[in-house]
């Protein structure tokens, strides 16, 4: 029962749209001549360590301030159950907190031949920014996930980091044309959350957890949906633009996540947006999978 817990406190489902980001930046390295079987293992296995301790320390955080309540809307988290305590959270924290910042020493390791100082010291300072920021997002006494900043640093972390990122690591030099998919990732990673948001907003506003959505209505969260949905599929049509006819193949994505965004208008309980956090976040994950596919073809 105990590893059943676990395994459903590492939040599974969220981990291909935390790949996706990566997928996509090695897969635009690749394109542009430039591979490492190595980098790119160890970056997805950082990324997966990245995610598994921010879920952690969500459902350790959101204990601790009473957010995860009989009221919540999602599913039942670890330390809400009682199946597992809040001490054996902390050390679950602690654990993948190490092991976020060991495989990402050693991925910025393989990657530093052909990086200056400057760049080896950049990916430090992010690596622990990111450990940082997986675990104050709920977790301590200005957790920024509190205070209306989740957005913010969802599409920092998610976009710009995992793609500019992960294709620095291959090329050493930065590609201002990779700010488009960066872009698209980010916007929808946003949207993921702020989906989850929409459909927590009774509960955090009477938790005093104060998100974007908490501060719109949910009215004002659906055209904010609208702006992240629209954004993500301009970006992600001008990137792929070059592939000629084989760029029609993304019209399938963005129908599917214009079919999501006319469900979510429709949308008036709040329990009804969480089936759209799956969706999107699959659709996400498919687009770096298409890219991949398309690229080496």
């Amino acid at each position: 029962m105990k590893i059943k817990s676990w395994i459903s406190a590492f939040r599974l489902r969220t981990l291909p749209l935390s790949l996706s980001g990566i997928i996509l930046g090695s897969f635009i390295a690749r394109e542009h001549g430039f591979w490492s079987g190595s980098i790119f293992v160890f970056a997805l296995l950082t990324t997966l360590f990245f995610q598994i301790l921010s879920n952690l320390a969500n459902d350790l955080g959101d204990s601790q301030k009473g957010t995860d309540n009989e009221y919540r809307v999602g599913p039942m988290r670890a330390v809400q159950s009682g199946e597992i305590s809040q001490q054996q959270m902390k050390i679950a924290v602690f654990v993948f907190s190490l092991l976020s910042l060991l495989s990402a020493i050693y991925l910025i390791k393989i990657s530093a031949n052909g990086m200056n100082q400057e760049m080896i010291l950049i990916y430090g300072v992010l690596a622990i920014l990111s450990i940082l920021a997986a675990v104050t997002y709920t977790v301590g006494k200005r957790a920024y996930g509190y205070s209306g900043f989740g957005d913010v640093f969802v599409f920092i972390f998610f976009g710009l980091v995992s793609v500019l990122g992960s294709y620095t690591l291959y090329t050493k030099q930065f590609n201002w044309e990779v700010i488009f998919p960066a872009i698209t990732v980010g916007m929808l990673s946003t949207a993921v959350l702020n989906l989850n948001n929409m459909r927590d907003r009774i509960n955090d506003s009477n938790a005093g957890k104060i998100t974007i959505v908490v501060k719109l209505g949910k009215e004002k969260a659906k055209k904010y949906h609208m702006f992240l949905i629209f954004s993500s599929i301009a970006s992600i049509i001008f990137f792929v633009s070059h592939f000629g006819l084989l760029q029609y193949v993304f019209l399938l994505p963005v129908g599917l996540l214009s079919a999501h965004l006319r469900k979510v208008l429709s949308i008036q309980n709040e329990k009804d947006f969480d089936p759209e956090l799956k969706k999107v976040a699959l659709i996400t994950f498919g687009i770096s999978i298409l890219y991949a596919i398309i690229s080496i073809c």
